[in-house]
């Protein structure tokens, strides 16, 4: 349990810490904005992956023996979209953003939460550890991002990124591969 779980923590630990530390870099960040974005960060990507369980549940029932290999592709989805995607101009929109557009970025940054949340039921891990060390993750990935945005190259960003696309895409093949070994 403990590989699968921080399996899934990883690469969200890394995403978090990338888009942070772009935020922390696209200019100064209060702390209150620190906090403000921190919370936004918790908010959303513990929730996520609990509204991704909710609508995979009832799409896994409708689609029946492929739901499992629909989940492990939506993993290897989100990994493929973070591999590809450039988070640039959303770090800039979320340091000053407020009211719905705070909201909607809130929604943008945890996608990826989403698909997980579609694939937690595959993985066997309990509910309540996971949603657990998600948001901590967000908290501590958030918090060291912005504080270290401003002093890190662009490149260990892009980087950080990278790997947590390559880590969600192992993931996604790893859960398809023991899908097909159980059957």
């Amino acid at each position: 349990m403990t590989l699968a779980l921080l399996g899934f923590l990883l690469p969200l630990a890394l995403d978090s810490f990338a888009v942070a530390a772009a935020v922390g870099a696209a200019g100064k960040v209060t702390a209150a904005a620190r906090w403000r974005i921190t919370a936004l960060f918790v908010l959303f990507e513990a929730g996520m992956p609990l509204l991704g369980l909710a609508l995979g549940a009832p799409l896994a029932s409708a689609i029946g023996p492929v739901a499992n290999y629909v989940a492990a592709a939506a993993v290897v989805a989100v990994g493929l979209w973070m591999l590809l995607h450039d988070d640039d101009e959303q770090a800039e929109r979320l340091a000053s953003a407020r009211g719905a557009a705070l909201l909607g970025l809130g929604v943008s940054i945890s996608l990826d939460e989403l698909a997980i949340g579609f694939g937690l039921g595959l993985a066997h891990l309990p509910l309540v550890p996971v949603i657990v060390g998600i948001a901590a993750q967000a908290l501590i990935a958030t918090q060291l991002g912005l504080w270290l945005g401003a002093r890190i190259a662009e490149r260990f960003r892009e980087a950080a990124e990278r790997l947590a696309g390559v880590v969600l895409i192992v993931l996604g093949v790893v859960l398809a591969v023991e899908q097909l070994l159980n059957s």
